[in-house]
């Protein structure tokens, strides 16, 4: 800061006046007594708040929100999923659980946070684009903008005389700018040419494959079906809601919008590695299907196999599973046969070892001739190890030597209580164990065709001599799968054009000079720095000197054009 002296001239009034306006600018002086500014209002700060969400900077971090929002979708049980698995985080971790109730961590593509970061995304990338698609449609019609009055001055340029005439440079460098896919016109004495729109409409294209890809994802969101559905061999499906075991659907799905297709399984061919360290994986995996398309559709046979699915409309139909299911037969004390069907059990590990249930729910009668309900636990294991083994596992998948251990109980399901239950668990609540004559539970181990014959003249259980398999099928239906497919691979090409092409300028001057020969001025201008300008330039130049070759310049004996630095002959 200066320091004024008495030989310093006094400020005049109207320095005083200017000087007390630029301390006002830095008084610290309270709010109140500076004076009033103008308000933005309602327009102006909607007009802030647009250019804010349309700026490329706030769509970048909207994208980046939206991404780290979906980790939790991944991490933690959806209740659109698995209710189960929600069901058992909420007992083990109590606090938690309510934390996660209240931030929507249990439903997150659904939750109010989601679903607002997914529309302002899909705002802003709306307000990028339409004025940019506008800029950009006025490019195209337009002409590239005339040649500036110093060629060169720009950073890639060159120069040389020619006898050519004016006119015949200009007529040489159009055909040539044109057949290099330069758009090229003539602007006043001088040849203006552009290039590389591709990048902007890459650009244009990146985007708006966004916004494809946010509406195929939410439309798959709301609309999409996903069910589960066990098949025996010989039995059949169709794509109706009684049919499936478990079923979940978007908000927006209604039964009316299931493909109407069915299918039986014929077959199920399982084959697996007998030696070596991949011993028990699967080599052969598929599930041969008759199916019809439609009400009155024909049948056709296909073959589902893994990753392999059926695809009928907008369902698929992927094989996800595996098991037995031995056929048992039951008789009442009377001789009768009440139960005679597959039974159908979960796997337990990799070596198909399978636990269920079976129920016998109406039909029986006791040796008093009074009704019952019957129930038995059911242990099948495919390969039986012998007593050697020391377990009741199965020591391979396949039906080598099958064993089937079961244990019986009578009285009362709870069928009709009306009360939904597991097909594969069984309640003992009103369930009395039958007992052998030392008192303890009623036990047998069965090989294919053998029988056991229940205390007290029961009845009886055959194991069939028959193991059929079933196969897991879960129908997915996405309507919006394959435009998401498709934003995605255009997003790829347009980011790979919008990253890789460049968009690039050339300009051809001639004019004749005063003693009558004709300078050719070329220059070449580029979006960014790029090696590719100059590069480009020399070899345009190299190509139009052979059509317009140099004369001797009086000051130069050099009669090829000289170009600047970076830039090839």
């Amino acid at each position: 800061m200066s320091k004024t002296t008495a030989s310093d001239p006094a400020p005049s009034a109207a320095e005083d006046q200017d000087l007390g306006a630029a301390g006002s600018q830095l008084s610290t002086a309270p709010k109140e007594d500076l004076p009033n500014l103008p308000a933005l209002g309602v327009i102006g700060w909607a007009r802030w708040f647009w250019r804010q969400l349309t700026s490329m900077r706030v769509a970048l971090l909207l994208l980046l929100l939206l991404s780290l929002g979906a980790i939790p979708g991944s991490l933690i049980p959806q209740s659109g999923q698995d209710e189960t698995k929600v069901a058992d985080f909420r007992k083990n971790h109590e606090t938690l659980g309510e934390i996660y109730d209240k931030l929507g961590l249990f439903h997150v593509y659904g939750s109010v946070w989601f679903s607002a970061i997914y529309i302002l995304l899909f705002i802003s990338l709306i307000g990028c684009i339409v004025p940019r698609t506008w800029q950009f449609v006025g490019q195209l019609r337009g002409r590239p903008p005339g040649a500036p009055k110093r060629l060169t001055r720009l950073p890639a340029h060159t120069t040389w005389r020619t006898t050519a005439e004016p006119e015949q440079v200009h007529e040489a460098a159009l055909a040539l700018l044109k057949k290099r896919r330069f758009r090229a016109h003539l602007a006043g004495d001088a040849v203006a040419a552009e290039k590389g729109y591709v990048r902007e409409l890459g650009n244009l294209v990146f985007h708006i494959a966004l916004i494809v890809m946010l509406v195929a994802f939410a439309w798959g969101q709301l609309y999409k079906s996903e069910g589960n559905k066990l098949v025996v061999e010989g039995q059949g499906f169709s794509n109706t809601l009684t049919q499936y075991d478990d079923f979940k659907s978007g908000n927006l799905f209604s039964s009316d919008d299931l493909v109407p297709f069915s299918f039986n399984l014929k077959d199920f061919v399982g084959t697996y590695e007998r030696t070596g360290p991949n011993k028990g994986t699967p080599r052969v995996y598929k599930a041969d299907l008759t199916y019809s398309a439609g009400p009155y559709g024909k049948d056709e046979n296909t073959t589902v196999e893994v990753n392999h699915p059926l695809e009928i409309g907008d369902s698929k139909v992927y094989l996800v599973s595996h098991g037995y299911a031995p056929v048992i037969t039951v008789r009442d004390a009377q001789g009768k046969v009440v139960y005679d069907d597959a039974v159908p059990l979960l796997p337990l590990d990799a070596n198909v070892t399978s636990s269920g249930v079976v129920k016998v729910l109406d039909g029986y009668r006791n040796a008093q001739g009074k009704k019952e309900q019957l129930g038995f636990n059911a242990f099948l294991v495919p390969t039986y190890g012998g007593h050697a083994s020391g377990t009741m596992l199965s020591q391979f998948p396949a039906l080598d030597s099958p064993l089937l251990a079961l244990s019986a109980y009578h009285g009362d399901l709870g069928a009709d209580s009306g009360i939904p239950q597991s097909v594969y668990q069984m309640d003992k609540t009103n369930m009395k164990e039958f007992k052998d004559s030392k008192g303890k539970l009623f036990k047998r181990l069965l090989r294919p065709g053998d029988s056991m014959t229940l205390p007290n003249g029961a009845g009886s259980v055959t194991f069939g001599k028959t193991v059929k398999e079933w196969a897991g099928f879960q129908v997915v239906q996405e309507p919006g799968g394959g435009w998401a497919l498709a934003g995605a691979i255009a997003a790829i090409g347009g980011l790979a054009a919008s990253l890789f092409i460049q968009r690039r300028r050339v300009w051809v001057r001639a004019v004749r000079g005063a003693d009558g020969v004709t300078v050719v001025e070329m220059a070449g201008l580029g979006r960014s720095e790029s090696a590719k300008v100059p590069e480009e330039l020399g070899d345009l130049a190299g190509i139009l000197y052979d059509q317009a070759p140099g004369a001797p310049d009086p000051d130069d004996p050099a009669d090829s054009p000289v170009p600047a630095e970076g830039a090839e002959k």
